[in-house]
């Protein structure tokens, strides 16, 4: 008789959190993928100033693997929120060969390895430098992987 007065169990709630949060650092990949990597940057102490010269992610081929893995770890992203979240966890591919593409950038002929580096003194200083781009890209990419893991790992 009290059978009927006992509530129902509610269905399980599955959280989406990781996925989203997947999705949200797929697409700040992609958007420091457009932003300035490296450069060369000239200074001169007795003019008081100096002149660069920046290469976006986007104009070297590195940059654009770059963006296509951040637009497919945002697509593995949404589809964790929309349909199954551990469904995110694929995003751990593209997160991966991304950080691999930085890595690349860096000691591939794009990167910095064949700008020259000139000192004089006073009088005229040539670098490479990184710019906050490829920072941003790296720590973008490793958040995707750390995110794709947490999807997999924790109870969803």
């Amino acid at each position: 008789m009290a059978d009927h007065l006992k509530p129902t169990p509610a269905p399980p709630r599955t959280r989406r959190g990781y996925a989203l949060a997947v999705a949200i650092a797929g697409a700040l990949l992609v958007f420091c993928a457009v932003l300035p990597w490296a450069g060369l940057q000239a200074t001169s102490s007795i003019i008081g100033g100096g002149v660069t010269s920046d290469v976006r992610g986007v104009d070297d081929p590195f940059g654009v693997y770059t963006l296509v893995a951040g637009l497919v770890a945002l697509g593995c992203g949404l589809a964790g929120a929309l349909s199954r979240p551990r469904v995110a966890a694929l995003a751990i591919v593209p997160g991966g060969v991304a950080m691999l593409v930085l890595v690349r950038f860096l000691t591939e002929g794009s990167g910095l390895r064949d700008r020259l580096s000139i000192d004089l003194g006073d009088l005229l200083s040539i670098e490479p430098v990184l710019r906050f781009g490829w920072f941003g890209a790296l720590a973008s990419a490793l958040t995707v992987v750390v995110l794709s893991i947490l999807a997999l790992v924790r109870r969803s």
